[in-house]
């Protein structure tokens, strides 16, 4: 089982990369809040014939919890992130992020008594401050319009970002592991908090703007949305059913390095420097799990 949770980590880590890469393109035709509800509602719809198996009258206590977990993780937290990425940039918003291993670590051993041996803290360490190694790198899309003096309030909103990602991941864990919902429909619930959420955000008639985009465009949009939405979160709530928050929320955040497999399509150079801590940052994952 253990096994499986790590493929399900590194293959949602790899779905969200790829569908970063694409959504990216997206921001020119579509706002940061209508791309963030579009992907969920497209995806909500995608998963919808899950509703069918839920049982809400049972699952009550659970259905809260997951529609909060969603609200927090998916909805307030990407949001967060967002403002940082604008603010700070990726490097500076990716350091802060880097993290998100150690406080899912600290977080699990404190609320969910997932107490880990000492090798397994000194892989997270090791992977977390690889992480910051890579966000460290400056790519040339940060240099492009980037203040000299980053607001204070964009480091509040990355690490507002990450407490939201890991309370939210630890609610997930909580309802996986005290009841028998599934990660579809798991899924499915978290997708409908984060829709609730961000509905009263979106201002325009977001389908005229849809109709008007080209084809390959809404094609995009398809691909991110199943591979980043539906199979990242499908595939983060197997880990959480699987993995203690501390090991499956290390393997998850390995985005940053997987990232590097698209940095030549977006333009991007690297160096040995940024090699280098991808490499112990895959060496961090493998003591966690020797």
């Amino acid at each position: 089982m253990a096994l499986l949770g790590i493929f399900s980590a590194l293959g949602a880590a790899s779905f969200w990369t790829y569908a970063c890469f694409l959504w990216r393109k997206q921001t020119k035709y579509l706002s940061v809040f209508q791309i963030n509800i579009l992907k969920n509602l497209i995806a909500f719809i995608l998963f919808s014939p899950v509703l069918l198996t839920l049982n809400f009258q049972t699952n009550l206590k659970e259905v809260v919890i997951l529609l909060l977990s969603g609200v927090i993780g998916i909805a307030i937290g990407d949001s967060f992130y967002i403002l940082s990425l604008k603010i700070l940039g990726t490097r500076l918003t990716l350091t802060i992020e880097s993290l998100s291993p150690i406080m899912a670590t600290l977080v699990g051993s404190l609320f969910l008594q997932e107490l880990l041996p000492l090798k397994v803290w000194l892989g997270v360490c090791l992977v977390s401050l690889s992480l910051i190694g890579v966000a460290f790198q400056e790519t040339q899309t940060d240099k492009v319009g980037k203040s000299n003096f980053p607001e204070r309030k964009g480091f509040v909103f990355a690490l507002l970002s990450v407490i939201c990602a890991v309370f939210a991941a630890t609610l997930s864990r909580l309802v996986l592991t005290t009841s028998d919902l599934n990660p579809f429909q798991t899924t499915e619930i978290r997708l409908i908090g984060a829709i609730i959420a961000l509905a009263p955000f979106v201002r325009k008639n977001l389908s005229n703007l849809i109709l008007k985009l080209p084809f390959r465009n809404k094609t995009r949009i398809l691909y991110a949305t199943f591979f980043g939405t539906n199979m990242g979160i499908l595939l983060q709530q197997n880990v959480f059913k699987i993995l203690p928050i501390g090991l499956g929320w290390t393997l998850l955040s390995t985005s940053p390095a997987l990232a590097l497999l698209f940095a030549r399509a977006e333009g991007e150079e690297l160096n040995w420097k940024t090699l280098m801590f991808t490499a112990t940052t895959i060496l961090g994952v493998a003591i966690v799990f020797i």
